[in-house]
């Protein structure tokens, strides 16, 4: 009956934060070795070192003719130049070579001027535009010298990246290995999807909500599956999960009802056990933060935006440092709001909006600030608002900071 009381105290998001991690020592993921064609959105386990100069020599940067850059000076449409074509490697005074983007340059040239600045007439060219010493040539060392650091290790590796790292040659990289986070569902109420509902059932959803988020940040997700509202049932999965897994991450039991069981069974089978539990947050209040055999849980809502809200806070900082990765925070746009927004004082609001851009200014559509269990909420909303606990609101056409979790939309006229 205690538990039907409340929380006593709340904890502010960044209190428990601190808390949480203070007490949490996460070691070091093993590294594996992939194939760059494998390595998209992995964490670099070790810093790339070029082993050779890149480009590997002089190379033109375009289309066209390589050139003594002092053979074309003066020169214009109205008082053009003529040079002869060599078919040598060399490049003698008053003769250009043909080359192409990548081609390389012999040290006899110190320029190249582009094919459309100029005119063939049989073997000779007619120069119009006058180029400069280095002019569309790509020094060799000028993309990574010999013994510089390519890519630092704790880099979440992009399309750029390894292009970068194939064009040293290199075929394979060190990547940390995917964190696994196990999820379990709990609740009497749950049956999974593709099965007919009887009266007072709902599907369980949260479960490939979070396993998705997950490996959108590079964890590999282990399913716990659905456990009833039993002390036994939730206790074996958990024990499952702090055997197989990095982390786990549970939704549902985790309020002040009397089938909220998670947070006293996590204490029940490891230490320390439960070290917050009531978030000065909204909505995800519920939320709690344990550590059971030196492995992080973190507690979320049934609700599944409560528990996306609270993944987006508590769980997507922990991957990241599992992953050795510096927190990537989403992008923000400065924005309107639409109309006026009311909050619950004493606690951190997360304002579900769509934002939208007319002509150079951007703006915030509430599209909710009830209803953590309402899922279209968030399809419905491209980003958060994060109202400060000692506000009671925004006011309609104030401006704020927007975060991103999806596309922009653009309008055409007034919003």
């Amino acid at each position: 009956m205690v538990r039907l009381k409340g929380f006593r105290k709340l904890t502010p998001i960044h209190e428990a934060l601190q808390k949480f991690f203070d007490q949490l020592k996460i070691g070091k993921l093993k590294m594996v070795t992939v194939s760059v064609h494998q390595a998209l959105n992995r964490a670099l386990a070790e810093d790339i070192i070029a082993d050779k100069d890149l480009p590997r020599f002089d190379r033109s940067a375009v289309d066209g003719y390589a050139v003594r850059a002092e053979d074309t000076f003066e020169t214009s449409q109205f008082k053009p130049k003529t040079l002869r074509i060599t078919d040598g490697n060399e490049v003698g005074k008053k003769q250009a070579k043909q080359v192409w983007t990548g081609n390389p340059i012999s040290d006899d040239a110190n320029a190249v001027i582009m094919l459309e600045n100029t005119k063939r007439i049989n073997g000779e060219i007619e120069v119009w535009v006058p180029v400069t010493p280095g002019e569309n040539i790509s020094k060799r060392g000028e993309d990574i010298s010999k013994g510089e650091v390519a890519v630092k290790a704790g880099t979440r590796l992009k399309p750029q990246h390894l292009g970068l790292i194939a064009a040293l040659g290199i075929t394979e990289v060190k990547v940390v290995d995917k964190p696994k986070i196990a999820i379990l569902a709990t609740g009497n109420e749950l049956i999974e999807i593709g099965r007919k509902p009887e009266r007072n059932q709902i599907f369980e959803v949260n479960r490939l909500i979070l396993s998705a988020l997950c490996q959108e940040l590079g964890a590999e997700p282990l399913d716990l599956g659905i456990a009833k509202d039993d002390v036994n049932e939730i206790s074996e999965k958990l024990r499952v999960g702090l055997e197989k897994a990095n982390a786990i991450i549970t939704t549902g039991g985790t309020s002040v009802g009397a089938s909220d069981l998670v947070p006293a069974v996590v204490n029940s089978i490891g230490k320390p056990g439960v070290i917050v539990h009531g978030i000065a947050m909204r909505p995800a209040m519920p939320t709690a933060l344990a550590i059971a055999d030196k492995k992080p849980i973190i507690i979320l809502s049934g609700n599944p935006v409560a528990a996306m809200i609270g993944f987006e806070v508590f769980a997507r900082p922990l991957i990241y440092k599992m992953l050795g990765l510096k927190h990537e925070f989403r992008p923000v746009v400065k924005a309107k709001i639409t109309r006026r927004v009311s909050t619950v004082l004493g606690r951190k609001s997360f304002v579900r909006v769509h934002i939208s851009q007319c002509g150079e200014e951007f703006f915030a559509e509430p599209v909710s600030t009830l209803g953590s269990g309402v899922i279209s909420t968030m399809t419905k909303a491209n980003g958060y608002v994060v109202v400060p606990e000692n506000r009671g609101g925004l006011e309609e056409g104030e401006l704020v900071t927007a975060h991103l979790f999806g596309s922009i939309e653009v309008v055409d006229g007034n919003v």
